[in-house]
């Protein structure tokens, strides 16, 4: 059975190579595009299951083309990695506001990347949990209708806010979430919220569920992440 297709847009020739190379090798079946304006004509035309998106390109750049994917009925589900350079941290933010579903910095190990790959493709296949399903990850188990968390066995009692942060981030592990998003899912867009105010919520989670708070990681200068 043919592995998943993956478009990568790159204009840096090496970068493309070494990319392509390491997930042909895999298996992967790849399509390869230099421009933003290429990439996003590629993806339109035949929807891969992953893009591969440098956020540095001539012309239209790797945010734009993020946001017209998310904007397209045939692309929107498509999962988007975005590669970047060290240090862009705010295009990271922009990016994963915009509706990307991870990042790779650049210079990176073709492990790191393959890894990260399939951890994308393994989370579009099983799909997000229901809303109401119950979550068994690690020794948490979240049951959303009845608003109860047990850590190894043992209820744990939560704020209505700190539940809905836990559930969010727990449904999703490995998927990074900046400040904003988690308030805009928990709060809604409107809600008074600072960064600051995020924090603090995810402090106090970390310390009502002990050694299980290690399972919520910060990824410094874009936000958390529940770990897989």
């Amino acid at each position: 059975m043919a592995k998943e297709r993956i478009l990568v847009v790159e204009d840096e020739a090496d970068i493309q190579e070494l990319i392509g190379y390491n997930l042909s090798k895999e298996g992967y079946q790849v399509r390869q595009a230099e421009t933003g304006e290429e990439g996003l004509s590629s993806a339109q035309s035949e929807p891969p299951d992953l893009v591969l998106l440098d956020l540095m390109l001539p012309g239209l750049d790797g945010l734009e083309v993020c946001r017209r994917l998310r904007q397209d009925a045939r692309t929107e589900r498509v999962p988007v990695i975005m590669v970047t350079a060290k240090g862009e941290e705010a295009d990271v933010v922009a990016g994963l506001e915009l509706g990307a579903d991870d990042y790779v910095t650049k210079p990176f190990s073709p492990r790191v990347l393959i890894a990260r790959v399939r951890s994308v493709l393994r989370r579009r296949q099983l799909g997000a949990a229901g809303e109401d399903d119950a979550l068994a990850i690690h020794e948490l188990v979240i049951h959303p209708g009845r608003h109860e968390v047990l850590v190894a066995g043992a209820p744990l009692e939560l704020t209505s806010t700190e539940f809905r942060v836990l559930h969010y981030l727990a449904r999703r592990p490995g998927w990074v979430f900046t400040r904003y998003q988690i308030v805009d899912a928990v709060h809604g867009h409107d809600y008074p919220v600072t960064e600051r105010s995020v924090d603090v919520q995810i402090a106090g989670l970390r310390k009502k569920l002990g050694a299980a708070g290690k399972y919520i990681e910060t990824v410094r200068g874009v936000g958390y992440r529940f770990s897989e």
